[in-house]
């Protein structure tokens, strides 16, 4: 290889890198984000009492911050779509729904992709 190809590699490698350094932790996390909204995801949002699994929706694509209207700030709770399991099967039976869920900040949950 001649030294201009390698320092034009080099470079391509090692400036993306340093993008994402330069970015806070939320502009990385709007990054991914972005990048999981396009390609999309098969979310499972559980929500535990304890030990135990109290809520679990499924085909969650994606789970949001709440914002204020006015002033634009982040609120203590996310947001998402997803259909209530009711009977915490791993699966969409007949009759269960989409619908919208908020979770606090300050609960015990887990937001992960559905493995099947």
């Amino acid at each position: 290889m001649k030294p201009t190809t390698t320092r034009i590699t080099l470079i391509a490698a090692v400036l993306p890198t340093f993008f994402l350094l330069a970015c806070t932790q939320e502009q990385q996390n709007k990054i991914s984000r972005d990048i999981q909204n396009w390609t999309g995801t098969n979310g499972v949002m559980e929500v535990y009492a304890g030990d135990k699994v109290v809520r679990r929706f499924l085909k969650v694509d994606k789970v949001s911050t709440a914002l204020g209207t006015d002033d634009k700030m982040p609120r203590s709770y996310r947001y998402g779509y997803g259909v209530l399991d009711e009977n915490l099967n791993m699966q969409v039976d007949p009759g269960e729904k989409k619908v919208y869920f908020e979770v606090s900040d300050y609960s015990n949950t887990v937001f992960f992709e559905n493995p099947r």
